[in-house]
């Protein structure tokens, strides 16, 4: 059972999970906040169709680093491999 990070912290077992890979705090409470909210659950949309600037914003959103220097592609695998 996960720790009881207070309620900032909307999903307490995702937020360790990503914790253990090494994220900080501030990104791991950034991705496990926007996926209880249900803003990172991208399965049920295409990311490929979305502009390269909607992706940058999610990409800023959720915290991943060096976003500024990819491309569409490398967006769309980036943010997928934090959902």
């Amino acid at each position: 059972m996960a720790q009881d990070h207070g309620n900032q912290i909307k999903d307490d077992t995702l937020y360790e999970d990503l914790r253990k890979q090494g994220n900080s705090k501030e990104k791991a409470a950034r991705i496990a906040n926007a996926k209880a909210a249900g803003t990172l659950d991208h399965r049920g949309t295409n990311l490929e169709d979305r502009t390269k600037d909607d992706l940058m914003d999610e990409a800023q959103e959720i915290g991943i680093e060096g976003r500024s220097t990819m491309d569409k592609t490398e967006l769309v695998k980036a943010i997928r491999d934090q959902g």
